[in-house]
């Protein structure tokens, strides 16, 4: 019989629609799995049980007199903590806001509840959302990192504490510790989702993300979130699709560019192995594959990341830091310092360095559909002092351009590996319902053998 705690976004929606189960009794069943968990997992910062179940209650109420509020009526989920909430702490990992209750929803978090989702709680983030390692562990091996920087948020996921969370992404942060943790982690288009009452990182690099266990539970996280905001300047005024019943039609067996620029030439051999066998089961299933180039120095794209997010970090920490420089973890600590070193022009040339690279994947993708990478280089390490190498994340993150980590398989370590999945400017509704072609191609869905 399978418990509340385990059911996807989609399927505890309709069971709570169509009243066999009650959002009371979906709570109890996730407080009483993260009661089990988090004193090993850690994965919560912020987690009142007796607020969660009162809002739960309410969500019942609701339902029984009015109706659902929306597709995800009395579904809980996990807020990283960089997310403001209204009457929940939000401490961005830092000591220096350890006492901060913000008086409004960030615009995610209010998108979320109208659509009728219920705020479980506040999850793990690295300080700022930057590389420090957090306290969370990994579900799969808690001597493996979970990756970051949404930590909490993705192990609470892989451990079904939650059916589905927000993160962010500046570097990595949604797709590695997605595919580190055996989860589906989805990063849209720049600008789709709005961050307003985000703690930023880089303005022009951060992105709204979620981790769910299912591509159809991205559609539906996606679905209540995107749209224009005149409080968030990066906010795209696109039209926002039916994301869930573009899926829900069906994708064609997709043409896909594999690119073995960087990614399959320095990965791993778990990873580079895992890569390949998800090919040769998308191959197998009816995609056309073909080996795709990307003409573009690395290292250069590399360095110019580094130079655009140390610099807007810099400019958002500059007042924080002056007055408080002993609150910031050494990683932090490092960026903000290299920010307020990096001349201007530096900084304007890793711009164009940027705009230059998109090009380029953009005319990679000409005659495909997607094109697929490795998520990570490999498992995820032995090393609680990291959070694993972001670097084969930082291409799709620096073109703003929308990417699906998908499950894929397990390492030699018996840890999860991942693939991505890139597609083009503010087409998710086309990402995701070939997503899901390959997703059910793959049959990567996982679950931890780490715990119960």
């Amino acid at each position: 019989m399978t418990e509340p705690f385990q059911l996807t976004v989609a399927e505890a929606s309709s069971r709570i629609r169509s009243r066999t189960l009650s959002p009371v009794e979906l709570m109890e069943s996730l407080l009483a799995r993260s009661q089990a968990l988090d004193p090993e997992l850690r994965v919560w910062v912020t987690l009142d049980p007796d607020a969660a179940l009162a809002d739960a209650r309410k969500s019942e109420r609701a339902i029984e007199s009015d109706g659902p509020a929306g597709p995800l009526h009395g579904v809980p989920v996990g807020v990283k903590d960089i997310f403001y909430a209204k009457g929940l702490r939000n401490s961005s990992g830092s000591p220096i806001y350890t006492d901060f209750v913000p008086d409004y929803d960030s615009t995610p978090v209010a998108l979320l509840r109208r659509a009728g989702a219920i705020v479980m709680g506040k999850t793990v983030t690295t300080q700022f959302a930057l590389g420090d390692p957090p306290p969370t562990r990994n579900p799969w091996n808690s001597a493996h990192t979970p990756g970051g920087s949404s930590s909490g948020s993705a192990v609470g996921v892989s451990a079904r504490m939650f059916p589905a969370a927000l993160g962010s992404q500046t570097a990595g942060s949604v797709i590695r510790p997605a595919s580190f943790n055996g989860v589906v982690g989805f990063k849209p288009t720049f600008g789709r989702i709005s961050r307003y009452g985000v703690v930023p990182v880089s303005w022009s690099l951060d992105t709204v993300g979620s981790f769910t266990r299912t591509v159809e539970d991205a559609a539906l996280m996606l679905a209540a979130m995107a749209g224009h905001d005149n409080n968030d300047i990066a906010s795209a005024d696109n039209v926002v699709p039916d994301y869930v019943g573009g899926i829900a039609n069906g994708g064609k067996p997709p043409r896909i560019g594999l690119v073995n620029w960087f990614f399959l030439d320095t990965s791993g051999e778990q990873s580079k192995q895992a890569t390949l066998g998800a090919v040769e089961k998308l191959g197998r299933a009816g995609a056309e594959i073909e080996e795709v180039a990307i003409d573009f120095d690395y290292e250069v794209l590399i360095a110019a990341h580094q130079t655009i997010m140390a610099v807007e970090a810099a400019t958002v920490h500059r007042n924080d830091f002056e007055k408080q420089s002993d609150g910031y973890a050494p990683f932090v600590r490092g960026v903000v310092e290299r920010g307020f070193l990096v001349p201007a022009t530096t900084y304007i040339e890793a711009q164009r360095t940027r705009r230059s690279f998109r090009r380029e994947v953009e005319r990679a993708m000409d005659g495909f559909d997607i094109l697929l990478t490795t998520s990570t280089d490999s498992e995820a390490p032995r090393d609680l002092t990291t959070t694993g190498n972001p670097f084969y994340q930082v291409p799709w993150t620096m073109t703003g351009l929308p990417v699906i980590s998908l499950p894929c398989g397990l390492g030699a370590a018996g840890l999860p590996l991942g693939v991505q999945l890139l597609g083009r400017a503010f087409d998710e509704q086309g990402l995701l319902a070939l997503a899901r072609w390959c997703e059910e191609s793959l049959d990567g869905s996982l679950y931890p053998t780490g715990i119960a």
